[in-house]
């Protein structure tokens, strides 16, 4: 993977270098003395209840793909994060991601399509099956993928939710039986936006229909290099989001049978980011640190008390980590209240230190001159951001 290092200003390396040698244990910036009271914090954003934003990532996975599946890999969070940033009439509504695979010859479909994931706020699970995503060879048929995102997703029907279709793949548009622009009008009648992301020239993608599909379904259309490496610039700020990611994942508490399993993949995604760049830990991060997004009441007992108050007082000793056992609701409560409002600490934290990272990342692209890299996450994102304006939120 290319990465590409920049030199930091005077100030932001010696936040950096002090970051790293210091021997406490902290994420805030050290230069920086303030008092963080105690419950005395806001939430990184307020959650609107009656709208969502929902999108469906459609791969191609057939032989040809490594490199956009790669792409995917290491953009995940940045569009996540992306949409995190997205607000309606003040509000900042649930976000929920899908992942369908296509064109692969492994699949026991006659159209050869996948429902990886549902769409869903557990991105810890789009992680990990999108980190399993292999490529084989296969036939690539963007109207039946899409015809099954589009009737078997559990789309919102509020007329306010922005929901979203994101294609991408190098072959001919109009491939397979099913045809793709009766589909894609159909889910436009539903609200459902169609974006297209070719892989290969642009010329290409017109003349192979992929322009058409996102004509007629309202939304974009790209073309990309897949094969291209994403662009990464380390800031003075990685390091310290980085230290906060480890005092995050100390506020949660697992619970019930599958609770320690869904714990340990949350350091397995962590790790899997990991794996792509140091920048890419920090975006799953900063993400984590979005409470419309990033929810995990499944399994973590601060979330879900947070959703239902009255859970801890029915919970049964055998749903608990060993930690808790034998210990009184109100001794868990009590236990949960700290831990929810440590976790708003941190969040609040590594909300202020991404905005300074990401200034300091738009300040370098600009001397740079590739502030429109071509690869899959700069393009849903610019997609993200026109649609989002067109329908009323705001960023």
């Amino acid at each position: 993977m290319t990465t590409i290092k920049t030199l930091t200003l005077a100030m932001g390396a010696a936040a950096f270098l002090g970051a790293q040698n210091s021997p406490k244990f902290e994420c805030k910036e050290p230069t920086v003395q303030r008092t963080i009271v105690q419950n005395d914090h806001q939430p990184a954003g307020t959650l609107g209840k009656e709208n969502k934003i929902q999108v469906a990532l459609l791969l191609d996975t057939s032989n040809s793909m490594d490199g956009l599946i790669d792409q995917a890999k290491s953009r995940l969070w940045n569009i996540v994060n992306t949409l995190t940033t997205l607000k309606y009439d003040g509000q900042a509504p649930q976000v929920e991601i899908a992942l369908y695979e296509y064109g692969n010859d492994g699949l026991r479909d006659e159209n050869y399509i996948r429902q990886v994931t549902p769409l869903t706020q557990d991105l810890d699970l789009v992680s990990e099956k999108l980190f399993a995503l292999r490529t084989n060879g296969g036939s690539e048929y963007c109207g039946a993928v899409i015809r099954d995102a589009s009737m078997n997703l559990n789309w919102d029907g509020n007329e306010k939710s922005m929901k979203l279709i994101y294609i991408a793949g190098n072959e001919p548009f109009d491939q397979g039986k099913i045809n793709y622009k009766e589909v894609i009008s159909t889910a436009k009648r539903k609200n459902i936006y169609t974006n297209t992301i070719f892989c290969g020239s642009r010329d290409e993608g017109i003349q192979t229909f992929w322009q058409n599909g996102a004509t007629i379904g309202d939304g974009k259309y790209f073309n990309i290099d897949s094969d291209r490496k994403v662009i990464y610039i380390e800031t003075p700020y990685d390091v310290r989001i980085s230290q906060c990611n480890a005092k995050l994942n100390d506020t949660y508490i697992y619970y019930g049978s599958h609770g320690s399993e869904y714990k340990t993949k949350q350091i397995a995604q962590d790790r899997n980011a990991e794996v792509q760049s140091v920048s890419n830990a920090v975006e799953r991060t900063v993400a984590k640190a979005k409470k419309n997004a990033y929810k995990n009441d499944h399994w973590d007992l601060v979330d879900k008390a947070e959703k239902d108050k009255a859970y801890i007082s029915n919970l049964k000793q055998e749903e608990l980590p060993s930690e808790l056992k034998g210990k009184s609701s109100t001794e868990i409560q009590k236990i949960v209240a700290q831990k929810s409002s440590e976790r708003d600490k941190i969040q609040k934290e590594i909300e202020e230190l991404s905005k300074k990272r990401q200034d300091f990342i738009d300040a370098e692209m600009k001397k740079k001159g590739s502030a429109d890299s071509d690869d899959l996450g700069k393009a849903i994102e610019k997609s993200i951001l026109e649609l989002a304006k067109k329908n009323g939120y705001s960023s």
